[in-house]
């Protein structure tokens, strides 16, 4: 076997695998361009004799799309399981996204904007769990941590990626072009899926039983903590957001700086997160998500307490360790524990977590820091201790290492 044969085995990549990350990372470029250029165009959008702030606009639309995105996962994880059509449900996610970030070029009105908002988190809502399943089909247990990490890391290059570009289009180009670039990226994604990925066909252990949507017995305590695991995780990244301001104050610091130091989490997440995932798959994947929960509770607390900037960027790539040593085992896990037929909607309960932290991380600190400081991050990080302790008594394990 030749070393790439080799490393292909060990870090779980294969044809499919590579095809949904790079697609993936496209799709993720796209939309992310618009997190930069949203707060800039609400800013100079009529809205309707609404007396609200322009940041409190932005968060109601950051709300909106989470809040949306979340609850309608496991709506959509049981269409995906119902129709067994995962790619089909991708690419039309996809287009769902691609055609509303075109139409941000046409919006007249803050409450455009909300729908268009919505309808790009119905999209996003079609293709993850859709997403999810097919990478637990095409994936095995022994590398599955890897192919998630590898799958998860081309989503975080799209994320740094989409942002740059974004505000790079905006300012030397304008809006316009800006949101067509999105929606090119996103509709090139759809390319790729197409081009690169194949329908599977799952076969349903409960072909003959009546297929419901909710069906408690696909819940179990496993996949509870692995949703439990990512709210806390996006809760503490995402938090930081809210209180910009507050740490451009605190530590004297201009905007390029908070922006420096926020995605230094990203950086350290992208190095740690495949060879995370693939020592998940030797050496089991509770532990490392139980360790990474406690590293990212105390970081957040003492997040809290800083006064320098290096203190931040320290803080911030601890953070990115944790979460790297969370997210590809919890999804690995997640995967593991998953009942054929019903990936979807098992699935699409820890991706509804991983949205429902990055919507009330950043809602829960605006409100407790109002009290003082750095109550929000001795709230979360006490949250995110407490999800470590669920994991420690009822995650199980699903990776058991053999003798030879």
């Amino acid at each position: 076997m030749s070393p790439k044969d080799k490393l292909q085995e060990i870090l779980g990549i294969n044809r499919a695998v590579l095809a949904l990350s790079v697609s993936r990372m496209t799709d993720a470029a796209g939309n992310s361009i618009l997190i930069i250029i949203i707060p800039l165009y609400v800013a100079q959008i009529p809205t309707e004799h609404i007396n609200l702030a322009t940041p409190v606009l932005v968060g109601l639309l950051i709300g909106i799309f989470g809040f949306t995105l979340s609850f309608t996962q496991p709506l959509m994880g049981a269409l995906s399981d119902k129709l067994n059509k995962r790619k089909s449900l991708i690419l039309v996610g996809l287009g769902i996204i691609a055609v509303s970030t075109f139409l941000f070029t046409f919006a007249a009105s803050f409450f455009h904007l909300v729908i268009l908002r919505i309808l790009q988190a119905i999209g996003a809502a079609l293709t993850i769990p859709a997403s999810m399943s097919l990478m637990t089909a095409v994936t095995e247990q022994k590398s599955r941590g890897g192919s998630m990490g590898v799958f998860s890391s081309f989503r975080m290059v799209g994320f740094v990626v989409g942002p740059l570009l974004g505000g790079y289009l905006q300012t030397y180009y304008g809006f316009n072009l800006a949101f067509h670039v999105g929606a090119g990226l996103i509709f090139l994604s759809m390319i790729l899926v197409s081009w690169w990925v194949d329908e599977v066909k799952i076969e349903s252990n409960e072909k003959k039983e009546r297929f419901a949507i909710f069906d408690k017995s696909l819940y179990s305590a496993g996949i509870i903590t692995a949703a439990l695991s990512v709210f806390v995780i996006a809760c503490c990244f995402s938090m930081v957001t809210t209180l910009e301001n507050a740490f451009n104050t605190r530590l004297n610091i201009t905007a390029v700086g908070f922006s420096f130091a926020f995605s230094t989490l990203i950086i350290t997440r992208l190095i740690f997160q495949i060879p995370l995932g693939y020592f998940s798959d030797n050496y089991g994947r509770r532990p490392f998500i139980l360790v990474g929960l406690i590293i990212m509770a105390a970081s957040t607390i003492v997040l809290g307490e800083i006064q320098t900037m290096t203190q931040f960027i320290i803080i911030r790539l601890i953070q990115g360790f944790a979460s790297a040593a969370v997210v590809a085992p919890v999804f690995a896990l997640a995967a593991d524990l998953s009942k054929k037929g019903g990936e979807g909607r098992q699935l699409s309960v820890v991706t509804m977590g991983l949205g429902l932290g990055i919507a009330v991380g950043p809602l829960l600190t605006g409100v407790l820091a109002v009290i003082f400081f750095s109550l929000p991050f001795i709230v979360i990080g006490l949250m995110t201790l407490a999800g470590a302790a669920a994991v420690y008594k009822y995650m199980p394990e699903t990776v058991y290492k053999t003798e030879d």
